[in-house]
C-alpha cells in the first residue's frame, strides 16, 4: 500500500485495502478475546483468595459473554475458502404444489431477511416474481456483508415444511418444498470466459414494486447462456444498462458455481460417494404439526423453537454445518 503505483489501480486498491481491512478485525479482536482472557483469570484468583457474592455473579455474566464472543469468533475462523468473504446471491424457487409451496417460498423469504438485518448485512431484492393467489414464484436476494455467503453457503438445498394448511379449507396436512441457491458475488476477482455469441439477452416490462417509471419501461433484462442453459434476471434497477451489469454479475457466479459442483461430483464419484438431487434430497424440515421442531438432515442439528428459526434465528444450524466441514 505503501508503493508509489498503489493507487494507479483505483479498484485493485481497493480490494487490498477491503482485504486488509478484514484481517486487522480478525488480529483485534483476537487480542481483545485474550485481554479479556487475561482479566478473566486474574478476578476468578481473586475470588479463591477472598470469596466475593457480588464479584462472583458479576465474573459469571462476564463468562457467558466471553464464552459466546468465543463461539463467534471461532464460527469466523470456519469461513477460510477464497469467497467465503464475499456477497452471497440468495435464489429461492418453490416446487410443486401451487400457492402452499408458494407461501412456503414467502415464509423463507422473510427468514432470510431477518437473518440478514439481524447479523447488519444489507438486503437488495435483485428479482421478484409473486404468486398467483399468494406467496412468490421465485426470488432472487443479493446479502452484502463481510462473509454473507461464507455463513448461507450453509442453506444451499431443499428445504421442506409440514403444517396444516391455511388454504386448505379441510384442515388438513400438507407438505411443501422450496429450493434454495447460494452463491458468491463476484466483480472482477475471477475470470471467466463468457462469449458474446452464448449468450441470450432479452427485456421486459419490471413485475416488481418501484414506482411507475420501472413498471413503464423494458428495463428488465433476462440472459440465457445458451451452452449451459443457465437463465439469470434482474429488475431492480430503473436502468437497463444497470440490469444487464448485474444480470451478468450473476451469470458468472452461476457459471462458476456450476464448476465448483461439477468438480465437487468428480470427487465423489472417485470417493464412491452417491448423493441424490431432487427433491427428496432435502436438507432440513421444518414441523409446524403435529409436533413443533426443524431439524437439520444433514448435522442432526435441532429445535423445538420454531418460531425463533422463522424470525430468522439460524445460527445453530449455520454452524453445525460449518463445523462439520472442518479438515482434521
Amino acid at each position: 500500500m505503501l508503493e508509489p503505483e498503489f493507487w494507479n489501480d483505483q479498484n485493485g486498491a481497493q480490494a487490498i485495502i477491503n482485504e486488509s481491512n478484514g484481517i486487522k478485525a480478525v488480529v483485534n479482536e483476537y487480542k481483545e478475546l485474550v485481554d479479556t482472557q487475561e482479566n478473566l483469570e486474574m478476578t476468578l484468583e481473586l475470588l479463591r483468595e477472598e470469596p466475593d457474592e457480588e464479584l462472583q455473579e458479576e465474573i459469571g455474566k462476564e463468562l457467558a459473554e466471553f464464552q459466546t464472543k468465543m463461539e463467534e469468533f471461532e464460527l469466523q475462523m470456519l469461513l477460510s475458502e477464497p469467497y467465503d468473504k464475499n456477497n452471497a446471491i440468495l435464489e429461492l424457487h418453490p416446487g410443486a404444489g401451487g400457492t402452499e409451496s408458494q407461501d412456503w417460498g414467502s415464509m423463507l423469504l422473510r427468514m432470510y431477511t431477518r437473518w440478514a438485518e439481524k447479523r447488519g448485512f444489507k438486503v437488495t431484492t435483485i428479482d421478484y416474481l409473486p404468486g398467483d393467489e399468494a406467496g412468490i414464484k421465485s426470488v432472487t436476494l443479493q446479502i452484502s456483508g463481510h462473509n454473507a455467503y461464507g455463513y448461507l453457503k450453509a442453506e444451499k438445498g431443499v428445504h421442506r415444511l409440514v403444517r396444516i394448511s391455511p388454504f386448505d379449507s379441510s384442515g388438513r396436512r400438507h407438505t411443501s418444498f422450496v429450493s434454495c441457491d447460494v452463491m458468491p458475488e463476484f466483480n472482477d476477482e475471477i475470470e471467466i470466459d463468457i462469449r458474446t455469441e452464448d449468450l441470450k439477452v432479452d427485456t421486459y416490462r419490471a413485475t416488481g414494486a418501484g414506482g411507475q417509471h420501472i413498471n413503464t419501461t423494458d428495463s428488465a433484462v433476462r440472459i440465457t447462456h445458451l451452452p449451459t442453459g443457465v437463465v439469470v434476471q434482474c429488475q431492480s434497477e430503473r436502468s437497463q444498462i444497470k440490469n444487464r451489469d448485474a444480470a451478468m454479475k450473476m451469470l458468472k457466479s452461476k457459471l462458476y458455481q456450476l464448476e465448483i459442483e461439477k468438480q465437487q461430483a468428480q470427487l465423489d464419484e472417485i470417493r464412491g460417494e452417491q448423493k441424490e438431487i431432487g427433491w427428496g434430497s432435502q436438507i432440513r424440515s421444518y414441523v409446524f404439526h403435529p409436533y413443533s421442531m426443524v431439524k437439520d438432515h444433514r448435522t442432526s442439528a435441532e429445535t423445538g423453537n420454531v418460531g425463533a428459526v422463522m424470525d430468522g434465528d439460524l445460527d445453530i444450524f449455520i454452524t453445525a454445518y460449518l463445523r462439520s466441514k472442518i479438515s482434521y
